[in-house]
């Protein structure tokens, strides 16, 4: 039913490994730093992979991240239009690094659903400025009413900023990771 998507490769060739010298810049990039750079407005593709034909089909979306007085807690609002059955869709999330600095709490409303909460455990493996890292979330719940693990790598570079959804069902044996949709955004202001 589903094929394995190759992420390795893909995104590769997006976090490359940084040389010496960029690697104390790196570390002045704080994940906290790297969350709230997302924060402006943003316009693409929210896309989903043809399992059978390997290529990803997309939908116009709109996102617009705002990074709330705090400095800690962002709202994110997305507007796709989901066909002519569907129509609008609306979801807004919130978002809020922890104490600790690894786990991530959220929240997503959208109409007709019950709202979603989640824990998120974040890594961050690759950065070279504010404007180019990567960020991993992992977190477990239902996919298809199974049990399930999440994971989300979004990487930034520069003005592109790409998410990729990632599901590994747990009632399976071993690791296998499909993926399940993703985010190709371009930043357009702000």
């Amino acid at each position: 039913m589903r094929h394995l998507f190759a992420t390795a490769a893909a995104f590769a060739a997006l976090t490359p490994a940084l040389p010496a010298a960029a690697q104390d810049e790196a570390a002045a990039v704080t994940l906290a730093q790297a969350r709230a750079s997302t924060a402006g407005a943003w316009k693409g593709e929210l896309q989903y992979l043809d399992y059978s034909s390997g290529t990803w089909e997309g939908i116009p979306v709109a996102v617009t991240v705002t990074l709330e007085g705090d400095g800690n807690t962002l709202t994110r609002r997305s507007q796709f239009d989901d066909g002519p059955r569907v129509g609008n869709v609306f979801i807004t999330a919130l978002s809020m690094l922890g104490a600790d600095g690894a786990a991530e709490y959220s929240t997503s409303f959208r109409a007709g659903r019950t709202p979603d909460l989640a824990t998120y455990t974040l890594t961050f493996p690759a950065a070279r400025d504010a404007e180019h890292w990567t960020i991993v979330a992992m977190t477990e719940a239902t996919d298809d009413d199974r049990p399930a693990r999440f994971r989300e790598t979004t990487t930034r570079d520069g003005a592109t900023m790409i998410t990729l959804k990632e599901v590994d069902f747990l009632d399976e044996p071993g690791e296998q990771w499909f993926s399940r949709n993703r985010s190709v955004l371009e930043r357009v202001g702000g």
